[in-house]
């Protein structure tokens, strides 16, 4: 998820508001947004959001950040159609001000004036920004790429990169993605051969799944399909809702006639149908995953289906993907997920040869790299080094530290509070730390719920105790349950008449046996809940 505020006096602008889907240990989280306490404790002063491009890790954590900051959201014709999609889900579109930007024009916000340039990426109408200050020029690439051959739109504006590193930059924030990848990142176009060779010699349905986000993949995927005398079908809501927002924005050309209901896909001609599906990181629930598993209403997988996973595999996937395509294979169907006989995917961020350009272009006095992990801004900087194009200083940060640019140079200043912020997604609420810590822990031991009955008049117990448990493995469950019932009864028996009137301490004390017990027993520490039932 991506984030960055650029202060200057007291005018603050925000650039991207990203999420990111949660990682496994994350237990009952649906998606991670960044923790904005410094924005809101300076909340007066931020004037605008400023988005780059629509991908999720850059606009996703709109709906739950405009509630506390309710400010313009300035972007391009696409991301803005994205963004007002998720703002009207959320019932926050007629409170919110989108202001629609064009690649080239000049924007002021505050002190701060922005232009807004040009460059391609995986999907479409991204830019970068060119945000003019009274110490210089900033420049934040955004996620890009290099595409001398982009499947339409704007190409990528490497004029306005070389103006501004002629007039002089002060300080560029760039993508550090593909840093490890030498070279340059293969065209969007790339892709096209091997495909339209897979979905020509199909021997039956083709079934494409690519990031619903990849307006230029889908747009050649439909001109495929009509090369190949096929028709093309859309499943899965994301993928559904993006290629209507492009479509009726004329950025995607769908001939008439070209479309398959979802309904109808059943009792079309499988041999003359492409079908696109999102999933292809085999998200729960989604159409692909439902798909492979024949639990989808509309699209199965039969015996020399062609089923085509043009995405990359995202690191921590890789466990859920391969087992959806297990499925496929299982149902007999000619599955292709890598590059390995011809490309089928190719990335939407600049490798080595393309981040040793820009850096040469803009010639920075000062040189952050930005988006990846810390060894890629590590390797970023290092080839930033190695080229000799910054003219003063190398910055690595990571979140939450600050660099203050003056006359005098640049230094970094105190920390501010940054991070995550855990969201369940159904109430909207955020789920604090503590909450994650006791799921995490119920999942790895489990829970004990010992249920007592204790006269109140005597208190004796009435009967033995009983024990639920669940999660609590055990070789010898039965005869850990009778031992956890002696000693439950001995603490009873062994406490005083004041501790057996104050059903508190008398739970206290059950709990804190009953755990020193079982974690002797097991080396858990599952959690314990006692219950007393007064009789």
């Amino acid at each position: 998820m991506n984030m960055m505020a650029l202060r200057l006096g007291d005018e603050i602008i925000v650039i991207d508001a990203g999420m990111m889907f949660p990682e496994s240990e994350l237990l009952g989280v649906d998606l991670v947004i960044p923790d904005i306490s410094y924005l809101k404790q300076n909340r007066a002063n931020v004037r605008a959001i400023v988005l780059t491009h629509g991908h999720e890790d850059h606009i996703g954590a709109l709906p739950y950040i405009l509630k506390d900051l309710n400010v313009p959201v300035y972007g391009t014709r696409f991301t803005l159609a994205l963004v007002k999609k998720r703002l009207d889900e959320a019932g926050l579109l007629e409170s919110t001000t989108l202001r629609e930007v064009l690649p080239g024009r000049l924007v002021e916000i505050g002190p701060f004036e922005i232009e807004f340039i040009s460059v391609t990426h995986s999907t479409v109408d991204c830019v970068a920004l060119a945000i003019r200050t009274p110490l210089g020029v900033v420049i934040h690439t955004g996620d890009f790429k290099i595409d001398q051959t982009p499947v339409g739109g704007a190409p990528f504006d490497l004029h306005s990169f070389a103006k501004y590193g002629n007039e002089g930059v002060l300080a560029l924030f760039s993508d550090s993605t593909n840093v490890e990848r030498p070279g340059f990142t293969p065209s969007e176009r790339a892709v096209v051969p091997r495909i339209e060779e897979l979905c020509r010699s199909a021997p039956r349905r083709a079934i494409l799944s690519c990031f619903a986000s990849s307006i230029h993949r889908i747009q050649q995927v439909i001109d495929i399909a009509a090369r190949v005398n096929r028709k093309v079908a859309f499943v899965g809501r994301s993928m559904v809702d993006n290629v209507e927002i492009a479509h009726s924005l004329e950025i995607l050309r769908i001939p008439d006639g070209m479309v398959v209901r979802p309904q109808d896909i059943r009792g079309f001609d499988p041999k003359r149908i492409i079908i696109l599906a999102s999933g292809s990181q085999a998200e729960p629930m989604s159409s692909l995953s439902r798909i492979a598993v024949d639990n989808h209403r509309f699209v199965s997988v039969d015996e020399n289906d062609s089923v085509i996973l043009s995405a990359r595999i995202i690191p921590g996937n890789e466990k859920s993907i391969f087992r959806m395509l297990d499925h496929m294979f299982r149902r007999r169907a000619l599955v292709y997920y890598d590059n390995s006989a011809g490309v089928i995917h190719v990335s939407g961020h600049g490798s080595q040869e393309e981040q040793k350009l820009l850096l040469q272009l803009v010639k920075p006095k000062y040189f952050i790299p930005v988006h990846g992990e810390y060894r890629h801004l590590f390797r970023h900087a290092a080839l930033a080094h190695q080229l000799g194009s910054v003219s003063e200083e190398i910055l690595l940060v990571e979140d939450g530290q600050s660099i203050e640019f003056t006359e005098d140079g640049a230094r970094r200043r105190d920390p501010v509070t940054a991070g995550r912020v855990c969201v369940d997604s159904g109430s909207l609420e955020e789920i604090e730390e503590v909450v994650i810590r006791d799921r995490k822990h119920l999942s790895e031991d489990g829970i004990v719920v010992p249920i007592i009955a204790i006269d109140k008049r005597t208190g004796k117990m009435e009967s033995h105790p009983e024990i639920v448990t669940r999660g609590l493995m055990s070789d010898n469950g039965q005869e850990l349950i009778a031992g956890a019932r002696v000693v439950i009864m001995k603490t009873v028996e062994e406490s005083n008449a004041e501790e057996k009137s104050d059903w508190g301490v008398i739970k206290e004390k059950i709990r804190v046996d009953l755990k020193r017990y079982i974690n002797k027993q097991t080396s858990k520490r599952p959690l314990i809940l006692p219950v007393i039932l007064e009789v």
